[in-house]
């Protein structure tokens, strides 16, 4: 008599059902974490950091501000989102650890991105009490701009792999050369965005009236640190962007559309930039290049885990003289 499967158990699909609703769910907490990001530039492009004054979490000494400028309204609504961003990564941490069992890659993912949303708050707090907000031109502005931004970045990068585990792919495993090439080039946008920020920030403290005036501040030995740093950012964009093509390009067999993503960003991301440059950056042009800034930054992290799990499966694109991300033989 043959044998006949028995039915999945109610037990058995649960898991599953629950991973597949997790997944979507943390896409969307990744898609709410970038708008969040986007609303804070936006603060800062608009001079209103100090909107709720030195109070945190606390706006003016009241829970909710019933009146007040722009500045603080934009400021609160900022920390408002916050709020909501807090809750919905405590759901994605307790999510994971119902989902999915115990050393699933999952849980650590949504664990880490707690940790780093922690962070990213107590820097927040630390700018404003520290008076590091609106149009301060220290030095240390700008290191608490390049910390804040490095810890925003992880905590995407996080998401990114809390959702790319969350819906069924297998964990990032890098060896060998594969491993520092992917670290030097996630270092490399690292420090690109840090550049960008420092520029944005310039933009923000010392507005040029024209493109010709912008060029004078930027080569002027008395201008202010922030403005002579600012050529230093399209000079890193065009060597960082290089590289993000060639390797890129080098991953295409591996994860095809993650890789085409990154490649189609970095020429919108350089037209971006020669556009904000041409308009004096604009708060919304700021914005877009920051947009396009994070997509890169996800699409960047989704091709590094797509082509580990195609080189932990043995994949290996074209035959034995076929392309492969810049790393992989030699880790072989």
């Amino acid at each position: 008599m043959a044998n006949v499967a028995a039915p999945p158990r109610a037990s058995q699909a649960k898991p599953a059902a629950a991973g597949s609703g997790f997944g979507i769910f943390a896409w969307f907490v990744l898609a709410y974490n970038i708008l969040v990001v986007l609303w804070g530039a936006y603060v800062r492009a608009t001079g209103s950091g100090a909107g709720c004054g030195d109070h945190w979490p606390l706006c003016n000494g009241q829970v909710t501000p019933h009146s007040g400028s722009v500045a603080t309204l934009i400021e609160f609504t900022h920390r408002a989102s916050s709020g909501i961003d807090l809750a919905l990564v405590a759901v994605l941490i307790l999510w994971a650890f119902r989902a999915f069992p115990k050393g699933h890659a999952a849980r650590p993912g949504a664990v880490l991105s707690g940790v780093f949303l922690m962070t990213e708050a107590l820097i927040g707090a630390g700018l404003v009490l520290f008076d590091q907000v609106a149009k301060n031109p220290s030095l240390t502005h700008a290191w608490s701009l390049a910390v804040h931004l490095i810890n925003t970045l992880t905590l995407l990068a996080c998401l990114t792999l809390t959702a790319w585990w969350g819906t069924g792919k297998p964990r990032v495993r890098l060896r060998g050369r594969a491993r520092w090439v992917a670290a030097a080039t996630l270092a490399a946008v690292m420090l690109l965005g840090v550049s960008g920020a420092i520029a944005a920030l310039g933009d923000t403290l010392f507005p040029a009236p024209s493109l010709a005036a912008g060029f004078a501040q930027d080569l002027s030995p008395t201008a202010n640190l922030f403005v002579r740093l600012r050529v230093l950012h399209p000079m890193l964009a065009a060597g960082v962007g290089t590289w993000l093509l060639f390797f890129a390009g080098s991953a295409m067999e591996r994860a095809r559309v993650a890789a085409i993503a990154v490649m189609t960003l970095v020429v919108a991301q350089i037209a971006a930039g020669g556009l904000n440059l041409l308009l004096l950056a604009p708060v919304w042009m700021q914005l877009v290049h920051l947009l396009l800034a994070d997509l890169l930054w996800v699409a960047l992290v989704l091709t590094i885990a797509q082509s580990s799990s195609a080189d932990s499966a043995g994949y290996a694109p074209g035959g034995a003289g076929g392309p492969s991300l810049p790393s992989s033989a030699a880790s072989r």
